[in-house]
């Protein structure tokens, strides 16, 4: 399941729908988001695409926390660090 980040939302729309995404891996569907570079970072940065790598981290960080499967990226390299780490701080987290 792909929840649409930037497909015709508003900034605080792709940001609640990040901060609820556990609600959509409740269902049980594996859960795809792709945040890379989005207008929605560049908008709470105030950057060009080029200048979203540490906000597009972030986003990649809390989707994987709250439970994406799937993280679609352009920066692969750094990115699969952050996904890495995040998924070790996360990994013995007991579920609730």
């Amino acid at each position: 399941m792909d929840p649409g980040i930037g497909f015709g939302k508003t900034v605080s729309q792709n940001v609640e729908i990040l901060r609820n995404l556990d609600r959509l891996a409740a269902t049980g569907f594996p859960l795809l988001v792709g945040t890379s570079r989005k207008s929605f970072i560049g908008a709470l940065l105030k950057n060009p695409a080029e200048g979203r790598i540490w906000g597009t981290g972030a986003t990649v960080a809390a989707s994987i926390i709250f439970g994406a499967h799937l993280v679609r990226v352009h920066d692969v390299a750094a990115m699969r660090e952050i996904a890495g780490v995040t998924d070790a701080i996360i990994s013995e987290r007991p579920k609730a």
